[in-house]
């Protein structure tokens, strides 16, 4: 099957864990220890309104290639109306996109790539 055509909430669905994970680790590596502080300190890199800013952040610099920002914008046009209470649309489906590009990402083995995208954010 081509990656491509994986529909990108499936996409989506498989990098919020990856997504999760990277910032999981990273903040266990910054030496917090206890789990409330971890979950707090998780907010400021999963919310949908952090993803999105970092998704648009990336977008204005031109850091992704014409393929991931392809499936960015399959995600944002996805058409959907459901979405968390606590956001707009838009916000949600920028987010949902920087999670699809990390599961396309992932199923085409650019695990380097990932590395270079989660490093802009956890900077």
């Amino acid at each position: 099957m081509d990656v491509r055509e994986i529909n990108v909430l499936v996409l989506a669905y498989l990098g919020d864990t990856i997504y999760e994970n990277y910032v999981r680790r990273y903040l266990i590596n910054s030496g917090i220890g206890n789990v409330n502080d971890l979950q707090t300190a998780a907010i400021k890199y999963v919310s949908a309104k952090s993803q999105a800013s970092y998704v648009t952040e990336m977008l204005s610099q031109n850091l992704f290639s014409e393929d991931e920002v392809n499936v960015i914008m399959r995600a944002r046009n996805y058409k959907t109306t459901s979405h968390p209470k606590n956001c707009d649309i838009v916000t949600y489906k920028y987010a949902t996109g920087l999670e699809a590009v990390i599961g396309y990402l992932s199923l085409i083995n650019k695990n380097e790539r990932i590395d270079k995208i989660m490093d802009f954010i956890l900077k």
